[in-house]
């Protein structure tokens, strides 16, 4: 699976950056990066935690969780398929 990151490259990186020194000042990035790292971890326990609920949710009323896991192989073969037809055309934005 290709993942693309809102197709910047390397050079708009390095001009992106350029501008958040400017604008935040070099002795402060270190603070913002703490605060970012900060905050994806509070979202990715969050996240981990929701899905310790549901699962035992599910173990407890013997729901069956294995449906979804069906229907996420149906849909990631369904995209493999669209892939694999489209595979020459390129979306140009």
């Amino acid at each position: 699976m290709n993942t693309i990151f809102f197709f910047i490259s390397g050079p708009e990186i390095m001009v992106i950056m350029l501008i958040v020194v400017m604008v935040f000042g070099a002795d402060k990035i270190p603070e913002i990066a703490r605060g970012l790292g900060k905050g994806m971890r509070q979202v990715k326990d969050a996240t981990n935690d929701i899905k310790k609920e549901i699962k035992d949710s599910s173990d407890k009323t013997k729901i069956d969780t294995d449906v979804a896991q069906d229907i996420n192989k149906e849909i990631n073969a369904v995209k493999d398929d669209i892939d694999d037809l489209t595979g020459p055309i390129k979306r140009q934005f």
